[in-house]
């Protein structure tokens, strides 16, 4: 399976759930909490060019925001990447 990051903050409800959105899939992935790890912030500007959360990264692919990630799961474009990023 693909390397998954999604990048977090404290409070955010949609961050909340992207990520059970990806556990109820079984998607393993690797949380980063911008509240937690501000060179974090660094990393996401420069990977995304953005500063809003939250943001799922597949592979090299940048899937977006929870809205983007659940648009992808319903159309099958993220189990897509994640087998083609594997």
């Amino acid at each position: 399976m693909a390397n998954v990051i999604v990048y977090t903050t404290d409070p955010c409800s949609f961050c909340g759930r992207v990520k059970q959105l990806l556990n109820a899939r079984q998607i393993a992935f690797e949380e980063i909490n911008l509240a937690r790890d501000p060179d974090g912030r660094a990393e996401l500007l420069a990977l995304t060019g953005m500063m809003s959360f939250p943001q799922v990264i597949v592979g090299e692919t940048l899937v977006g925001g929870f809205q983007e990630t659940l648009a992808a799961d319903r159309s099958g474009e993220l189990a897509l990447l994640l087998n083609a990023a594997a």
